[in-house]
């Protein structure tokens, strides 16, 4: 049985320690992502890791903090204007509908963009059905469990 998800909602990323954080759902983008600033790959002791700081300064769940993993993979990605860009890639957890699940998130510098979270596809199938007049639905079961 597929989950009813609206077309914008919030989730929990425990190990970003991020709560409540706004997302799209974004059945055009195939992988999700979440918006980084600061990007690099550095080497630390001959090992390549990439660094990263969540959101930006103007995001008010911004915290300058810093994260770094060496479990990451880059991937050439489309975006909407048709130009192909590398972009890294991490796997965490998400918490929606009360569930934690593994989800593959692509760091991308979208300071322009309303939701700093997307939903892509490839999360999305298989679980979830999107009704595109809905809306919060996860954060809204979430308040009734409390």
């Amino acid at each position: 049985m597929k989950t009813t998800i609206g077309r914008i909602d919030k989730a929990d990323f425990p190990e970003l320690h991020l709560i409540d954080i706004d997302l799209k759902v974004d059945s055009g983008a195939y992988t999700s992502s979440i918006h980084c600033s600061n990007i690099e790959e550095i080497e630390v002791n001959g090992k390549k890791i990439i660094r990263f700081t969540l959101l930006d300064p103007e995001h008010e769940f911004y915290n300058n903090k810093e994260f770094s993993t060496k479990n990451y993979a880059s991937k050439l990605v489309k975006s909407s204007n048709g130009i192909s860009e590398k972009r890294f890639l991490i796997e965490t957890e998400i918490v929606i509908f009360n569930t934690t699940m593994p989800i593959h998130l692509t760091l991308s510098e979208r300071k322009d963009m309303k939701f700093p979270i997307l939903l892509g596809r490839k999360f999305l199938n298989k679980r979830f059905v999107i009704d595109t007049s809905k809306k919060d639905l996860s954060f809204k079961l979430k308040n009734t469990h409390k």
